[in-house]
Order: C-alpha cells, then sequence, then structure tokens
C-alpha cells in the first residue's frame, strides 16, 4: 500500500532526529507544516516536490557522511534541585 506524505514525512522525523519545526522550515520555509499537515492540511504539487527533494537530498548526504541526524538541539532545562 502506497504511504501518505504524512506518513512519508512522519517516518523522515523519526529517521532523521530533525524536529517538526526545523524539518518544516529547511523543506518549505514553514515552521508548521507539519502541525498542519497533521490537522488536515493537503499539500500542492509544488510542496510535495520540495519535501520530497528536501527527505531525499538529506538521505543521500548522510549515506555520505555529510550530515547527522539533528535530534532536538534545545538545551536542557535544570530545574531548581536538579543537576545537570
Amino acid at each position: 500500500m502506497k504511504q501518505t506524505l504524512l506518513q512519508r514525512v512522519e517516518a523522515f522525523l523519526i529517521e532523521s532526529a530533525i524536529p517538526q519545526s526545523i524539518f518544516g522550515r529547511d523543506a518549505v520555509r514553514d515552521p508548521r507544516l507539519v502541525a498542519d499537515l497533521r490537522d488536515g492540511r493537503v499539500a500542492g504539487l509544488r510542496v510535495i516536490c520540495r519535501i520530497e527533494h528536501f527527505m531525499n537530498k538529506w538521505r543521500a548526504d548522510y549515506r555520505a557522511g555529510r550530515v547527522k541526524p539533528r535530534g532536538d538541539r534545545r538545551r536542557h532545562i535544570v530545574r531548581a534541585g536538579e543537576q545537570a
């Protein structure tokens, strides 16, 4: 069965460890992209092509050793009484 765009994006987010807002910003300059897709947004052909291109390019760069999974770049918040 063919996966939907949202399913492919969700799998890519897990594979790359890129936060959803960073993915949307890097792929199509829209940090709310993934949240909007989850809420039922229907992407146009141009947006779909940009998303697919971004994911394919990232995978090729990853295999070539030019990028690494990013993960969440926010600093760990230390609460009162905890140690970093």
